[in-house]
């Protein structure tokens, strides 16, 4: 059981001692015989009859002892009885007292010995006090806990706000080593140095040289930071301090500040050790990236980073890791050398990486023998580490929904499916019209990007609704990773995305709302081949869009553009013909593969999906009519 704080000690004592000391008060009390309360009319009877013996007379109250036997007149034998409960001969009795002017005369008169007593009330004075004081102090304590909470203090106290909310991390709780990261050997070989570093401080500084004291960790989200710092902790075998960057800031000024002392202080304390910032953007943004939108306490938050940064000696063993996905918007002054002054990035993995990610992930899980993984790899271009670790699950789920022993390919195919195009929703009924609609838009875009070359080739077809909005799809999976992209290969990108209003248009001599999406990325590639590819001569090789990542204030201003009306005029006019000159390509197309069309139509209205090979058939079908 884990042994309480000193904290925690010192109230349990002083609880104790209040229980006891009330104890104690109280003992006496209860150990004494207790009298049997009756009425007072009984009462004044057994008075005049004589019967009573040692009474007492209180302010509220009146006592006496009286033999069991002399009860019976006065009371039923069932009160006599309850009275009585232990068989004594002689009980004691109590009245609450009412005004009787009369009652010592009458005692005088029956030759009873009374007596009166003032009653101890102290006890209950103090009580009175004490318990109205105590519900104040546990309320007052309970609210105390519940302010420094919702600020952040994390420990129950108001003083602790300022303190680190870092979770430390030992080397048995990591539980991760480099055999657990995969398919980014470079950040591996580059982390290697650091960890090399921590577990043998001698080696670097025997030649004069000191390990860097901050490694930024870049790279699109779900790639696999956080998880690669860990493992630097976990092969070095030291203890990790792991914060979010969002974690520093506060309402209050100075929190922040405070909460960067506290963490290096604990660090140093730890030494060898690694500081883990996740998020660093929160807390390093460009200062003055804003101006109408200053923030003293991330200043002065940033600020200190930068002085700890400065403060501690490379050699103690110390090394900071951060990791973002926004490298861009950071402060200068932490990128510069003495700081963080090694970049290790991140990156998505290529298909060789794909597939060692996934051997690290279908470890427990139970795989048809005959599946290759780099199949599966060559599936997901583009798949992120938590990409590959979502498929895995969800392969492993649809294999557990049809009661199978083992994990297949269809299983990975089906995964891959649900994670690109969303959850089929075969409740969802379509009218007729809809449905033709759909499946002439979708074989429009099928037919276009198996006529083009250079396209990635198409795999299925459907006209089954999935995810959010999609009334229908076109799976089409590149056989290779590419990096990079020529012109023609972009326009063919945008005949294919028109396709589908294509076939609508020529079809139905109407268009519908279902191209939305696609007229929005074809307008998206065409803006960027005109705007900063300069693949448009008469505009020349001229960027006229630069990224907003590396104009942050540029855009906050609301302003990024930067030429004149006659230029923006020209730049509309050079999009909208890139786009005419695409659908136009696309409309030949379709045109010259019409019963194509109708046929894979009708069929795909039958069967609501075709594969890549069934399309491929029926256009051998209709080039072999043409030949003949």
């Amino acid at each position: 059981m884990p042994t309480p704080s000193p904290d925690k000690r010192t109230q349990y004592s002083i609880w104790y001692f209040v229980a006891v000391l009330l104890f104690l008060f109280l003992l006496p009390d209860w150990l004494s015989s207790q009298p049997q309360t009756i009425r007072y009319s009984e009462f004044r009877a057994l008075a005049l009859a004589g019967e009573l013996q040692e009474v007492t007379v209180a302010t509220e109250e009146v006592k006496a002892s009286v033999r069991a036997d002399q009860l019976s007149p006065y009371l039923s034998s069932e009160e006599v009885s309850r009275l009585r409960p232990s068989g004594d001969d002689t009980v004691r009795i109590r009245a609450i007292r009412v005004e009787d002017p009369d009652l010592v005369q009458v005692l005088e008169e029956a030759g009873v010995s009374y007596t009166g007593v003032r009653e101890n009330t102290w006890l209950t004075s103090m009580l009175s006090w004490l318990l109205p004081l105590a519900v104040l102090v546990l309320v007052w304590s309970f609210l105390l806990r519940r302010m420094s909470g919702m600020g952040g203090g994390g420990s129950g106290s108001m003083m602790s706000i300022g303190k680190s909310k870092a979770k430390i991390y030992m080397e048995k709780d990591t539980r991760v080593t480099f055999d657990d990261v995969a398919g980014v050997d470079e950040a591996k070989a580059e982390l290697q140095e650091v960890v090399d570093f921590l577990r043998d401080p001698d080696k670097y500084s025997r030649l004069g040289a000191h390990i860097p004291k901050g490694v930024l960790l870049v790279g699109p989200p779900g790639t696999g930071k956080t998880l690669m710092a860990r493992a630097v902790a976990g092969q070095a075998s030291v203890p990790f301090l792991s914060i979010s960057g969002s974690e520093f800031v506060e309402m209050f000024v100075g929190v922040g500040a405070a909460r960067v002392r506290d963490l290096f202080n604990q660090a140093r304390g730890m030494a060898p050790a690694i500081i883990f910032i996740d998020e660093l953007d929160a807390l390093g943004r460009a200062r003055g990236a804003n101006p109408m939108m200053n923030n003293d306490e991330k200043e002065q938050t940033l600020n200190q980073l930068l002085v700890e940064l400065d403060g501690f000696d490379p050699s103690s063993g110390l090394i900071l890791l951060a990791a973002t996905n926004r490298p861009e918007i950071l402060d200068q002054a932490l990128l510069r050398a003495g700081r963080f002054d090694r970049q290790v990035l991140v990156d998505r993995p290529d298909r060789i990486g794909r597939a060692q990610i996934l051997k690290v992930h279908i470890r427990k899980i139970k795989l048809e023998p005959s599946i290759d993984m780099d199949k599966v790899a060559a599936l997901t271009p583009g798949f992120t580490g938590a990409d590959l670790a979502n498929l895995v699950n969800e392969a492993a789920l649809l294999a557990t929904r049809r009661n199978a022993n083992v994990v297949t390919l269809e299983d990975f195919n089906a995964a891959i499916e649900r994670i690109v195009a969303g959850l089929e929703k075969k409740n969802r009924i379509l009218s007729k019209k809809e449905r033709r609609t759909v499946a002439y838009h979708e074989l429009g875009h099928a037919l276009v990007a198996m006529s083009l070359e250079g396209v990635d080739p198409v795999q299925k077809v459907s006209i089954i609704p999935r995810g959010i909005s999609a009334l229908g799809y076109t799976l089409q999976r590149p056989t290779e990773d590419r990096f990079l992209l020529s012109e023609q290969e972009l326009r063919n990108r945008m005949t294919v995305l028109l396709g589908g209003r294509a076939a609508e248009q020529l079809v139905f001599n109407a268009t519908s709302t279902g191209a939305a999406d696609d007229i929005e990325k074809a307008t998206e590639i065409a803006r960027d081949m005109v705007t900063r590819f300069g693949m448009i001569p008469a505009l020349g090789q001229v960027t006229y869009e630069q990224s907003s990542q590396n104009h942050m204030q540029q855009r906050w201003l609301g302003n990024s553009r930067q030429y004149s009306e006659a230029t923006a005029e020209a730049i509309d006019q050079a999009i909208r013909e890139l786009i005419d000159q695409a659908f136009n390509q696309a409309t030949g197309i379709l045109e010259s593969h019409r019963e194509t069309l109708e046929n894979g139509a009708k069929q795909l209205l039958e069967v609501e999906v075709l594969s890549g090979e069934a399309l491929q058939k029926l256009l051998g079908q209709e080039q072999q009519t043409v030949q003949t």
